[in-house]
């Protein structure tokens, strides 16, 4: 809609809001999106027909003629409108409501142009109204001109832009695109392919830009960064997408220090005004700490409900299965606290809870009430003896309706499963009103010092790397390389935000001799695939390293969002597919004959009979 408008008081006695309105987010977002070097308002109405934006309208611009432009929001006896854009809402021949920003004044309309009629919309532009994230996916274009949506990607949009602003600007960073069609990578996620008309031959797209980026700081250009998308063919993932977004950083002669001091300025520096400021330097904790402590490497340290080790209060039990697993070498009893747990937790919670642990960890969990109630106590507890339940209860601060949550096993595998359980007790908790993890507090913290390899699932007598293959081992333990590789811890380091890894990096290994030493002998890797890289480790490679943040889940975290679709334009379904345009889609057999590809269906494929279809009668 197009309108050419004189503006007018209501009236004397409304020209004021009568009570205090909340700002509009999208309101507040225009007013912090600014050029930092001159700290200036930027001008949306440039270029453009319209001489101001729905959003911006007050009683300082009375008088004036304006022109702007919008869709109807709402619409009554085709007199009284609501006009809107992505900056707000502005009332069109319509009485006072004071709920909106441009509220004291309204509109009279001189002339007006109808640009374009809408048909029914499958859903209405509100984001107080529900909708089914199938159809906001499959109307993606309608679903962006939510102030929701409009508020995600913009805020987005402005964080890159100062994220540039600090790497380039500020600290002479080259800001170089690479190469999207690349080769097999080894290790590492699943690639897609990419089909070439020579026969037999496929490129790959690649997981990051490590090995261009690696080449980047052989090649001089000591400071490299990239807003880089990226691939991976990782299947059905709730909450993961086949392309994603990374901000991905390079530096020579540098260490772990100097890229954590870095990613703290660049998050400071380009972090929301709306938000509380970020504090620096952020915490550390090192991999084995995480792990004993959260059971995770990634713990979300908002909230307590820490894992203690409490071996030595049992090492003379009489209790026959902790005797057992304290017998071996990595035999620990293990427990949580869960307080206020016999007042907040149902007996079908400690169900559901043992029976996570038996099915996916093969491992019992035993709930022990050491003060108050009693009634659901496990079997276990009347073998506790008056000594060891005082102890505990010193040890673990029990206090009055607190839950003991007990495992006993080999270290890591209890520690895990008391992560994961001390997650989902945080769930059951916040949903009947315990306020644990505060949804506007942002805690982040450094994981270091984490294997440098790991044992194959599939061949534990293999080993695989715990980060990828060009990461630098602790210059302490390069001796173990040669003996005892398992116990080498490597220099890599991960960025963790409440509880999500939104980072992660590594120094490199820039010896030529190394790199292939850990390649062949160590990973039995085709080093042919890495031909290119070793040679050019070999003509005086820099020390170098570097990170990349996972802008999709740290925008995610920012504004909050359920989903990280809730802050890319055009995302895909968990399923890797696009609701909107239906692809991936079916190539006709004429179009494949180029690439030297014939596809194979199975006999009795759906699929293959919905090709068949689609192709005889593509209009269907």
């Amino acid at each position: 809609m197009y309108f050419s408008y004189g503006l007018s008081l209501l009236s004397r006695g409304l020209s004021k809001p009568i009570r205090k309105t909340t700002q509009p987010i999208w309101s507040s977002l225009s007013k912090s999106l600014v050029l930092s070097s001159q700290r200036r308002i930027p001008e949306f109405n440039s270029f453009v027909s319209r001489t101001n934006t729905c959003g911006e309208l007050r009683s300082s611009h009375l008088g004036q003629d304006v022109t702007l432009c919008g869709w109807i929001q709402y619409r009554r006896q085709n007199i009284f409108l609501v006009l809107r854009d992505f900056h707000g809402l502005i009332q069109v021949v319509i009485p006072q409501d004071e709920k909106m920003p441009t509220g004291e004044i309204e509109v009279k309309v001189k002339t007006a142009e109808l640009l374009n009629s809408c048909k029914k919309l499958p859903f209405e532009i509100k984001d107080f109204v529900k909708k089914t994230e199938a159809l906001r996916l499959q109307y993606r274009y309608l679903d962006l001109r939510s102030f929701q949506m409009q508020y995600n990607l913009r805020l987005r949009s402005q964080m890159v832009m100062k994220m540039r602003e600090y790497l380039c600007n500020l600290h002479g960073f080259v800001d170089i695109e690479t190469p999207t069609l690349f080769k097999k990578t080894p290790g590492g996620a699943k690639e897609f392919v990419v089909a070439s008309r020579e026969p037999g031959k496929f490129y790959s797209l690649p997981q990051s830009p490590q090995q261009f980026k690696q080449l980047l700081m052989i090649g001089g250009l000591d400071r490299y960064f990239q807003v880089a998308r990226c691939y991976r063919d990782e299947g059905s993932r709730p909450d993961r997408q086949p392309e994603f977004t990374q901000v991905d950083i390079e530096m020579s002669f540098v260490d772990q220090t100097g890229i954590q001091s870095l990613i703290e300025g660049l998050l400071q520096y380009s972090w929301p005004s709306d938000k509380d400021a970020v504090v620096v330097p952020f915490p550390s904790m090192t991999f084995a700490e995480a792990l004993a402590i959260y059971g995770t490497d990634k713990p979300d340290t908002r909230f307590g409900l820490k894992i203690v080790d409490i071996s030595d209060v049992f090492r003379n039990t009489g209790i026959g299965f902790l005797q057992d697993t304290l017998s071996k070498p990595q035999g620990t009893v293990k427990a949580i606290c869960i307080p206020e747990g016999a007042k907040y937790l149902k007996r079908k919670d400690f169900e559901s809870i043992r029976k996570f642990s038996v099915d996916h960890f093969n491992q019992e969990v035993l709930p022990i009430f050491l003060k108050g109630s009693k009634n659901q106590n496990s079997s276990v507890a009347k073998f506790i003896m008056e000594e060891q339940r005082l102890e505990l209860v010193k040890l673990m601060e029990i206090q009055e309706e607190d839950v003991v949550l007990l495992t006993a096993g080999e270290h890591k595998k209890a520690c895990s499963l008391l992560g994961k359980l001390r997650l989902e007790c945080a769930d059951l908790l916040e949903a009947r009103g315990v306020v644990l993890r505060d949804p506007a507090l942002f805690s982040f913290l450094w994981v270091v010092d984490f294997p440098l390899f790991l044992p194959k699932e599939e061949n534990p007598r293999e080993l695989e790397s715990a980060h990828h293959p060009f990461t630098a081992p602790h210059p302490n333990d390069i001796h173990l390389l040669y003996t005892e590789p398992e116990k080498v811890r490597g220099q890599h380091y991960d960025l963790v935000l409440n509880g999500s890894e939104i980072g992660g990096g590594s120094i490199r290994i820039h010896n030529a001799e190394l790199q292939h030493f850990i390649l062949t002998t160590l990973l039995k890797e085709d080093v042919k695939l890495l031909s290119h890289l070793l040679q050019a480790l070999d003509y005086g490679a820099p020390p170098h390293g570097g990170i990349a943040l996972g802008l999709d889940r740290l925008m995610c975290l920012i504004t909050g969002a359920p989903s990280i679709r809730d802050v890319i334009a055009f995302p895909k379904s968990f399923r890797g597919h696009d609701l909107m345009s239906n692809a991936p889609d079916y190539v006709p057999p004429e179009e494949l004959k180029p690439y030297h590809i014939q596809v194979s269906w199975p006999a009795d494929s759906e699929a293959a009979k919905s090709s068949l279809h689609h192709l005889h009668n593509p209009e269907s």
